[in-house]
């Protein structure tokens, strides 16, 4: 261990708490996710007609049944940038077994670019690494919607 001079100061450490704050609720009849369509239809709902595009990831315990809903990056009208240590941050601190994410397309066009099918790509391997299954990735446009797992890109 390096000595500590008289000359350079002491390093001060921010000491911290990770707190995962309820910003409100929202109902889902159905209990649990059995279908893209049920979690496209949640997620839809929260984010209602954005004219940003907004990446937001849908947490699920192991039955399935949503515990936690999050808007994760709000990007510009054609962009998200989104890097996986902030989509697995809150799926860690709610304790999910998968999840489901999805951004919204405000030009109603599902059709997945190939910065969708990086990020897609990125969250998987990430969700591999530290135990929460990436089940689907969904594109939200304003009346349809495009699941990558049934296209085969997850």
């Amino acid at each position: 261990m390096e000595k500590i001079s008289k000359k350079q100061p002491a390093k001060r450490i921010q000491l911290v708490d990770v707190v995962l704050e309820r910003k409100g609720s929202q109902l889902f009849a159905g209990r649990r996710v059995r279908s893209p369509e049920d979690a496209a239809n949640i997620i839809r709902d929260f984010i209602r007609d954005s004219d940003r595009e907004k990446f937001v990831v849908l947490g699920l315990s192991t039955k399935n049944e949503p515990t936690v809903l999050q808007v994760v990056h709000t990007g510009s009208i054609n962009a998200s940038i989104v890097h996986p240590r902030d989509v697995m941050k809150v799926l860690i601190l709610a304790n999910c077994a998968s999840c489901v994410i999805s951004h919204n397309h405000p030009s109603n066009d599902v059709t997945p670019s190939p910065e969708d099918i990086d990020v897609t790509e990125r969250l998987v391997e990430a969700g591999k690494i530290i135990g929460i299954d990436v089940l689907d990735h969904l594109i939200l446009g304003s009346d349809k919607f495009l699941s990558m797992k049934e296209r085969g890109y997850i």
